[in-house]
Order: C-alpha cells, then sequence, then structure tokens
C-alpha cells in the first residue's frame, strides 16, 4: 500500500517537473537585445481633431472611430511606399493632420500623402549634409547643415536663416547638453510666420579630443566640452521672420553671460516671448517677457530662488480662453513638482495640484489640465484630469501600475497604455467622462516559456530613516532557502532616474534575470538623490554626490545580507555611467563588502564632467572645494581591494576618458591591480550586438572572481 501510494504521489508530481524542464534559460542575445521577447504593443496616434485615432497591425494601418469602434482601412505599407516613392520595411511613426493627411519623416525626406485617396501631397527632400529636419507648417521646413540653419519652401528652394562662417557659433540646435528640459533648438511661433532658435557661442569653451582608430595612421576629432569650474557656452535666442527675412535678438542681459536660456515659450498672439532666464549657478530663475518687435524685455514675470538649486524644466502654458492666465510648472515652491495658474497681469501665482507628489503636465482642453501624478504611489504614473473651474481633480486610471496615456486633441477620449509586475501589456480606450471603458488589447507574457525566476517589489528604509526606498529582488529560479547564493548589487542611482517601478516585471533588465538563473540573487534600489520623490529626497545629494547615495545602497545591502539564503561573502555590484561612479564608489569606500565589481563609463572627478549637470548638483569646484575633493575617486584608488574591471566606450562624449584612465593611473601609482576594457568605436553606451560582447565580458567577469 505504502508503495502504491508513493508510486501515485511521482506520478502526480511529474506533469509539473516535466513542465519546468520544459523551460528554458535566456541567451546571452536574448538577454541583451531582447529578441522574441518584447511584449506585444499596439502604436496609436489621434488624429489633430481626436474625430478618430489611428493603429498599426501588422503592414496595415487604420483609422477607428472612438465612440462606434467602425474601422476604415487608411492605407498598407505596399501602398504607402508606392504612393510616397519609399522602400520603408514598416509603417513610419506619422501624424495625421485634421484635413486626414498623413505626415512622416522617410530618410532625408518629409513626406505628407492622402491615404485614401493614395496621392501624394507633398514630397520635402532636405539636401546633402541636412539634419533635425521638422516641418514649420505645410509650406516649409526647418533643417541644420553644419552649425547653421536653413528652411526651404514647398517648391524646394533654400533659404538661409543664418551664415556664420565661424564653427563655434551654432545655430538652431540644442544648447547646454539638452539640461534643463531642453530637446530642440527651434520654435515655431503659434502664427506660423516666425521661428525663434538658439544660438550659441561655443569660442570659450575647451576642446576635448577624441581618438578615432578606424582610419590607416589614427586621428583626432574635437569636442567642445565645458567642464565645471571652466568657461562655458554663451546662449541667444533670435528670432527670424520668415516673410521679411529679418532677424531679431532678444535681449536677455540678466546675470553674466553664460547664464541659461531656458523653456521657451510663445505667447498666443505671437508677438510676445517667454523664457525662463536661470543664472550658471542655477540658484536664481527670472521668467522673463520679449516684445518679439525688437527683442526688448517688457517685465519679470516671476522669480525662483534656492539656496541648492532651481531647476526649470516646463515651459509655461497659456489658456485658449484667457491669454492673461497661464500654468507654469515647478519643485520649488512647495516642495514637490507641482502645477500652478498665474497671472500675466496682476501677478498672482495659485497652485493647482494641491499633492505632495510629484506631477507632470500632460495636455491642457480648454477648462481641463491631465497630467501625471505619483500621488498613488511613487513607483506608479496615473493619469489624473483638474478641472480648470472648480480646482477638482479626478484619477482617470483605476488600474495598478504604470501607466502612458494619449489624451485626443479634444479632451473626450484617452488611450491608456499600461502594465503592472504581473501585467505585461493592457492597452485600452477610455472617454474622460467615464462612460466608455474598451480594451483593445491585453498581451501576453513573452517571457512565460522562459525559466524566471520570482521578482519582488518592496520598500527599504533609506539610511536617515526618512524615507522608504523602492527595491526590486530577483531570485534564482531554483531558489531554495536553505541554501546561500552569491549577490549582485545592479547601481545606477543618480537624478532623473528610476530603476524600479510598478510596471511589468518591476523595469527588469533582462540580465538580471540571466544572472538570476545562473545562481545569483540580484538586488536593485532607487536611493535618495532619485526621481519623483519630492525635491528633499531629490536634493539630498547636494554638493556631495554618492555620499548620501553609497549609505541608502548601503542600507539596501545590509538588509538583504540579513537573509540567510545571501552570501554576505560573495557580494558584487555592476553599475554604468553614475551606476560606474557608484559602483568604484561602493568598492573604495567599503572595501570590505564588496568582493568584484563592474563599472561602465564612470565618472572619477566631478571636475572633469560638464557644467550644467555637474555644477548643478555639486557647484562649482571654486565654490565647493570640498566637495569635488570628498567625493573624487582618484584619492580613493588605493582603498580597493576587489576584483574591479572598468568598460568604456573610447569616444565617449559625455563621460570623457580622461575619468577612467585617470582613475587606471591613479592604481598603478597605488600599486593596486585593476582590469581595464575599452570599446574602440562606442561612446557613452555600447549599442548593438557589440553588447552582447559588453554583458558576456561583465557575466564571465563575475563567473570567474564572485
Amino acid at each position: 500500500m505504502k508503495r502504491l501510494l508513493l508510486l501515485l504521489m511521482v506520478m502526480m508530481s511529474m506533469p509539473a517537473i516535466e513542465a519546468q524542464e520544459s523551460l528554458r534559460l535566456l541567451t546571452m542575445e536574448e538577454a541583451v537585445l531582447g529578441t522574441g521577447l518584447r511584449v506585444e504593443n499596439l502604436h496609436c496616434t489621434w488624429r489633430a481633431d481626436g474625430a478618430l485615432y489611428t493603429v498599426i497591425e501588422g503592414d496595415s494601418l487604420f483609422a477607428v472611430e472612438p465612440r462606434t469602434a467602425r474601422r476604415t482601412l487608411l492605407t498598407t505599407l505596399e501602398r504607402l511606399n508606392r504612393t510616397a516613392g519609399t522602400d520603408l520595411k514598416q509603417l513610419p511613426p506619422h501624424r495625421l493632420t485634421r484635413r486626414g493627411t498623413m505626415r512622416f519623416q522617410a530618410g532625408r525626406y518629409l513626406i505628407g500623402i492622402d491615404p485614401i485617396a493614395d496621392t501624394l501631397v507633398h514630397k520635402y527632400a532636405a539636401p546633402e549634409g541636412a539634419e533635425h529636419a521638422v516641418y514649420a507648417d505645410e509650406g516649409r521646413f526647418l533643417y541644420n547643415r553644419a552649425n547653421n540653419l536653413y528652411w526651404s519652401d514647398r517648391n524646394g528652394a533654400e533659404h538661409p536663416i543664418t551664415d556664420y562662417a565661424d564653427k563655434n557659433i551654432v545655430c538652431g540646435q540644442v544648447v547646454s547638453r539638452n539640461e534643463f528640459g531642453i530637446t530642440s533648438g527651434t520654435f515655431v511661433s503659434p502664427d506660423l510666420m516666425k521661428v525663434a532658435f538658439y544660438r550659441k557661442d561655443e569660442s570659450h569653451v575647451t576642446n576635448f579630443p577624441l581618438l578615432d582608430v578606424t582610419s590607416r595612421t589614427g586621428s583626432l576629432v574635437e569636442i567642445k566640452y565645458p567642464m565645471a569650474g571652466m568657461p562655458s557656452e554663451r546662449v541667444a535666442l533670435d528670432i527670424y521672420n520668415f516673410e521679411t527675412g529679418k532677424t531679431i535678438t532678444i535681449k536677455a542681459v540678466d546675470f553674466d553671460k553664460e547664464r541659461y536660456l531656458t523653456n521657451i515659450a510663445w505667447g498666443p498672439s505671437s508677438d510676445r516671448i517667454y523664457i525662463q532666464v536661470l543664472d550658471r549657478t542655477q540658484k536664481h530663475m527670472r521668467l522673463n517677457e520679449y516684445a518679439v518687435e525688437d527683442g526688448r524685455l517688457l517685465r519679470t514675470v516671476l522669480e525662483e530662488r534656492n539656496t541648492k538649486y532651481v531647476e526649470p524644466l516646463h515651459p509655461i502654458q497659456f489658456l485658449k480662453d484667457d491669454a492673461d492666465k497661464y500654468l507654469y510648472t515647478t519643485a520649488n515652491r512647495d516642495g514637490y513638482r507641482n502645477i500652478y495658474l498665474c497671472s500675466l497681469s496682476e501677478g498672482w501665482v495659485e497652485r493647482l495640484t494641491k499633492v505632495d507628489a510629484d506631477v507632470e503636465p500632460l495636455q491642457l482642453n480648454g477648462r481641463h489640465l491631465y497630467y501625471y501624478s505619483a500621488e498613488v504611489s511613487p513607483v506608479e504614473q496615473h493619469l489624473f484630469r483638474l478641472d480648470l473651474r472648480t480646482g477638482k481633480s479626478r484619477r482617470l486610471t483605476p488600474d495598478v501600475g504604470w501607466h502612458t496615456c494619449l489624451v485626443s486633441p479634444d479632451g473626450r477620449y484617452f488611450i491608456d497604455n499600461y502594465s503592472s509586475l504581473n501585467v505585461p501589456r493592457v492597452v485600452r480606450l477610455a472617454s474622460t467622462e467615464g462612460r466608455l471603458n474598451r480594451e483593445l488589447l491585453r498581451a501576453e507574457d513573452p517571457s512565460r516559456t522562459l525559466n524566471y525566476g520570482e521578482i519582488t517589489l518592496g520598500t527599504v528604509k533609506s539610511a536617515d530613516g526618512r524615507y522608504e526606498n523602492y527595491y526590486r529582488l530577483i531570485k534564482p529560479h531554483d531558489f531554495d532557502p536553505t541554501k546561500k547564493y552569491p549577490v549582485i548589487l545592479y547601481v545606477y542611482g543618480g537624478p532623473h532616474s528610476q530603476m524600479v517601478q510598478n510596471s511589468h516585471q518591476a523595469l527588469l533588465r533582462r540580465w538580471e534575470m540571466l544572472m538570476a538563473q545562473r545562481g545569483h540573487i540580484v538586488f536593485v534600489m532607487d536611493n535618495r538623490g532619485t526621481s519623483r520623490r519630492g525635491l528633499a529626497f531629490e536634493q539630498a545629494i547636494h554638493r556631495q554626490c554618492g555620499r548620501c547615495e553609497m549609505e541608502d545602497q548601503i542600507a539596501g545591502l545590509d538588509w538583504l545580507l540579513s537573509h540567510p539564503w545571501a552570501d554576505r561573502e560573495r557580494v558584487g555590484v555592476h553599475g554604468w555611467s553614475y551606476g560606474g561612479f557608484m559602483t568604484i564608489s561602493l568598492m573604495t569606500h567599503y572595501p570590505d563588502r564588496f568582493k568584484v565589481g563592474v563599472a561602465g563609463g564612470p565618472v572619477i572627478d566631478w571636475k572633469w564632467y560638464e557644467v550644467m549637470y555637474g555644477e548643478r548638483y555639486m557647484d562649482s569646484p571654486q565654490a565647493n572645494p570640498e566637495g569635488y575633493a570628498s567625493t573624487s575617486l582618484l584619492t580613493k584608488a588605493k582603498h580597493l581591494k576587489g576584483k574591479l574591471l572598468i568598460c568604456q566606450g573610447a569616444i565617449d562624449p559625455v563621460v570623457v576618458w580622461q575619468h577612467s584612465l585617470n582613475f587606471v593611473r591613479c592604481c598603478i601609482e597605488e600599486g593596486v591591480q585593476v582590469d581595464y576594457f575599452p570599446y574602440p568605436t562606442h561612446e557613452h553606451n555600447v549599442r548593438g550586438k557589440d553588447r552582447v560582447h559588453l554583458m558576456q565580458k561583465v557575466t564571465d567577469y563575475f563567473a570567474d572572481y564572485l
């Protein structure tokens, strides 16, 4: 009888054993490139009037009427290529105008077609060497060539806006190294008759040489790199009139010559322009109003000051039915990034989003403001709608998780694309009044055939005891709590980052799961200094980058190592960029805690980093010599005990080669062994198939020494 029961138990367990064995482990190519493991998505966009949305399904583009769900085939890839004279391999990202013209870009062409009639509306060809081509309106498009700005008309005639022979003068391109929310160098007026554009003078900025090893004898390519405490670029804003061909310069004379001109916003009538002017120390900002006619300063609308830093990220936005009222976003007034309603004429400022959480403006539709908020949880993103008349707000996304939404231009509907820890993706169409909720897609988990281990989302107290820091923890698929496992701490930890979210698999990097499948515990945590937790949390790092970040990471590690299954004798750490800085910082400040580390593109000394970012968080080397000295890793090389591998792109224009090479030099001087591997033709991040090589090297290093 006992033998029969035992046989039955074995037979009952066989399906589970077979199911477990049928699952397989990640390959390195899958872990790095994501081949076959990307969650299914639905690519949608709204027509300019909001009357319908488009959706790409395979090689077909459909238009869908939101209320009735009636679908119309707009075009197919084959038809589009035939009509546009292109050879695209997939349907391109596009915008559908109110008239039904489908606009998209293909190579150096800006193309408009009528998808229903299968006719070409326009096809603008940017000349050879043109960059950053964008529409100015139906009949004009803007582009850069070298350091100058041009526009071309519907007949293809080129019109130079600037003509600087001096290559140090750069027009119509991004300035301030993409800081302060700057993502464009041109700003077309509402009446489409003018364009404001940045003009930067880099003649005072030092050059940094990047080594090109692909030529026969090698060559140096020099870039402009303004280092902290050294001369920076000088930025101006010019305005060009398409009709007259004349250009005026905005007379922005606040502060010194190296102040920042950020968050450019046109007034509704196109006769005023608004600039958030920030001094170089980034502690004082003035929102100024200028006359477009002659560039003169009309008034300072409001000011912000902070003893640590002010960081403007969003242009003001005017109400459509009241040109005296505008929306303004700042974290400086109430401790969290909130949205305010302001009056130009009377100067009052009223807080609209009265929440102790960071918010982000998304869209303004008449009396309603749509915005994302972290008020439900710092690791969730939800869409809210605020009524400007009543001041009341309402959450539009009830499901737990991270929501990315497309609100229709008329504000009647939104497409909600969301996921959570165990939900790969759901896309739904909903009305903003709550009367419609239609599911468009529920994706399956593409990793369901792989032997993934358990992913846990949780919190650990920060080192100062004030905050709950969020983490994700990945265990091996065959985890046994009676065994001990080596630990890998993956870290970034710098500003404007969030490594842990309540999205699918908690924002997992597949390499982490690969390492878990190979028998490691992997731990990732957001420390003080990262995003979406308010100003005090973010500014905790000021003048001492790395200090409180390390304290928090060690607090998280201590919690992890309190579990008997975590092997405190085998702890590794890995990170890139700020994470590379954190990796070496942790290994040199806590040398007895870490056995192995791999640091990619690491900041070694903040005096070699760029002005805009570096001086915000560290002040200048002249103003904060103690902070620069204490955070520099050059003097910490002698403390290194564990095995350390440094990887770096040899033509990195972000964290220049000077950082890691000088750390190696210090290791040599101190008699400390360190391993180093450059990627000769890569910039800050190693991409493409070469990244497979990189992550195999990282993996092998942990396998060999951890």
